[in-house]
């Protein structure tokens, strides 16, 4: 008959595994800048863009540090469990079975939900202060998108900005000449988004936030851009053979300079707004000359 249970000789490859552990987080980090880490690896040009990066950066930040805290105590504990209660050479029969443990399940139970809790009413406020924004925008923009390009519409200024397509033999290099929308620094805005023709997505990766463009069914975009600079942004929606061309510039600029650019476009000609007179009609009414 096989004797009971006798511990082996113990080891501290727990102990071994903590320092390896300890050792490899630098290690992997070390790679990353100062900035990079204090974004959450988002755009380092995010940082301070616009009045909602802040309260993006906050939740994705504080997601991936809770996140990383539960899976190190679970990972820890894991292997912890591996090493204590491994099987050893002069153990003979089958390890002591035991029933489940009430305080262990109540752990495991009330943890999760205290966490999904905590992660819904984090965003839910994030919501309120970003995606629910309906601040009034000092300044209205009209932003429009079409196959493959932008027109842009500064409503108080009663002038508009029009983009052409690129050339589309080659000849043009993406993002050459691309349209640039300009924005005044410290204004609260209210862009309006309107495609003219498919599904376009209006997306500037520096400011952490993409809007849909949805045919029919307009939306806006509520912000203060709060820090002067240039951009990048493009359609996040695949609208057809010449998508990846569908770039355009955002500078943010001075009142001043804003005011000077938008009396250009009135100087030139640009004045009044692009309508819905430039939209594809799919749909024409029933009996309407095709």
């Amino acid at each position: 008959m096989d004797s009971p249970n006798q511990s082996g000789l113990k080891r501290s490859w727990a102990k071994r595994l903590g320092i390896l552990g300890a050792a490899a987080v630098p290690v992997l980090l070390s790679g990353c800048t100062k900035e990079q880490v204090s974004t959450g690896f988002f755009p380092v040009e995010s940082k301070g863009a616009t009045s909602h990066t802040e309260a993006y950066t906050s939740l994705w930040n504080g997601g991936w540090i809770a996140l990383m805290i539960v899976g190190l105590i679970v990972w820890a504990l894991i292997l912890w469990s591996m090493v204590a209660y491994r099987r050893r050479k002069n153990d003979r029969g089958l390890p002591v079975q035991l029933r489940y443990s009430m305080p262990i399940e109540i752990l495991f139970t009330v943890t999760p939900v205290i966490l999904v809790l905590g992660f819904f009413f984090q965003s839910v406020q994030v919501m309120e202060k970003t995606t629910d924004d309906t601040t009034p925008g000092e300044q209205v923009i009209e932003v429009a998108a079409k196959q493959w390009a932008w027109d842009f519409n500064y409503v108080n200024q009663d002038v508009y900005f029009a983009g052409t397509q690129v050339h589309l033999d080659g000849s043009e290099k993406p993002g050459e000449n691309a349209p640039t929308l300009y924005l005044p620094v410290d204004t609260d805005l209210e862009i309006k988004l309107h495609s003219r023709d498919v599904i376009h997505s209006f997306w500037v990766p520096a400011f952490l936030e993409k809007r849909d463009m949805i045919p029919g069914h307009d939306q806006s975009l509520h912000l203060r851009a709060e820090k002067e600079g240039e951009y990048v942004g493009k359609c996040a929606e695949l609208c057809g053979e010449y998508h990846s061309e569908m770039l355009f510039n955002v500078k943010v600029v001075s009142k001043a300079d804003f005011e000077k650019y938008t009396k250009s476009l009135a100087d030139e000609g640009n004045t009044g707004q692009l309508g819905a007179e430039y939209d594809r009609n799919w749909y024409p009414k029933e009996g309407a000359e095709k």
